[in-house]
């Protein structure tokens, strides 16, 4: 049968031959799927750009896939038509207002940093405007000829001078503890917006681009460290077989084993998809040891749950395991992983 992507390639003579000749189950079956296809690179792309919001979204299309695989009717197809564009419109204009709302918490703490500026700047030339009347009172000063007067004088500015002093100096620490309170507030926010994003909404395992700045780092400071990257096997047909929600499920189960076979300083995250990356601080050999353990541990019976009940499944992974090469970059180190892993699948295809 002639794949959707092919019949959009042809010219519209060959396209007609094809289309006379095909069965017309075969077609809207291969155009289902193709449709399903689409909707599941929808939702995921809708998480990488906001994960807060893009996860509902893609729950959404995920359950209106599953519908696209039971028996199909003109009117049941309409109304999935319009089901889609409804949920994408609602997201579209959540994700604009959730921006807007996060835009809206910069420009406040700018504001609040430059009121305090500003009354920082009006506090200093009140002060300022005292000084120079005990600077002009102190010259005056110098004019008496009464010793008595001259005393009294004296120790009235001198008293005044440490009033505005001692007075500048709770001013100060009120407006600094005001703005470290300020500051504090809208620190946390944005810190919680951050681990928000560095978090994968599935998993809750570090997110792609996390863990690409953690291997920068380790690089940048020339540390000794090792990159396994994980390649779930079977997953794909536990999606088609199952259905997303199970295959999500299933996705939360292999992270909490994975966390349960791994090390304090062990950093685990979700690369996409269905691919798993772990970074080891050490050398290979002692990598490759715990790699064991962690495959023994995580490899093996998990009970998913989807419309038809409680299903087992066996669960494994093709895996590439890389050190780090001194001068190597991100993208290199990443290429051996990915190349090592790769290679081990596709000896286990060679095996079935």
């Amino acid at each position: 049968m002639i794949s959707l992507k092919k019949y959009l390639d042809l010219d519209p003579s060959e396209l007609k031959k094809h289309i006379d000749e095909a069965d017309p189950v075969e077609l809207f079956s291969s155009t289902l799927d193709s449709y399903r296809s689409t909707l599941a690179v929808i939702g995921a792309c809708c998480v990488q750009v906001c994960p807060s919001l893009g996860r509902d979204l893609q729950l959404s299309l995920a359950r209106i896939s599953e519908r696209l695989s039971k028996k199909i009717t003109p009117p049941a197809v309409k109304e999935i038509e319009q089901r889609v564009e409804e949920q994408l419109q609602q997201w579209g204009g959540r994700s604009a207002e959730y921006f807007k709302n996060k835009t809206s918490e910069v420009k406040e703490i700018l504001i609040v940093l430059a009121r305090t500026a500003e009354s920082a700047a009006d506090r200093d030339q009140r002060h300022s405007g005292q000084f120079i009347e005990f600077t002009t009172r102190l010259e005056s000063i110098a004019d008496l000829e009464d010793l008595t007067q001259i005393r009294s004088s004296i120790l009235q500015s001198a008293n005044e001078l440490k009033i505005c002093v001692d007075k500048m100096a709770k001013d100060n620490r009120d407006s600094v503890a005001q703005l470290r309170s300020q500051v504090t507030v809208y620190q946390t926010k944005l810190e919680e917006v951050e681990q928000r994003t560095s978090r994968d909404a599935v998993t809750g395992l570090d997110t792609r681009r996390s863990i690409e700045a953690k291997i920068e780092r380790r690089i940048a400071e020339k540390q000794t460290f090792c990159l396994v990257m994980f390649d779930l096997n079977g997953f794909k047909q536990v999606n088609d077989t199952h259905g997303h929600l199970a295959g999500d499920d299933l996705l939360k189960q292999f992270a909490t084993e994975m966390r349960s076979a791994s090390r304090a300083t062990d950093i685990i995250g979700r690369w996409g998809g269905d691919e798993f990356v772990v970074i080891l601080d050490c050398r290979f050999n002692e990598a490759q040891t715990h790699l064991e353990r962690m495959q023994k541990w995580v490899f093996g019976d998990y009970e998913i749950q989807s419309s038809a009940g409680s299903t087992k499944v066996q669960m494994s992974a093709s895996v590439g395991l890389t050190e780090c090469l001194k001068g190597e970059t991100l993208k290199d180190l990443i290429g051996r992983a990915d190349a090592a892993m790769y290679q081990e699948k596709a000896k286990n295809k060679k095996k079935k």
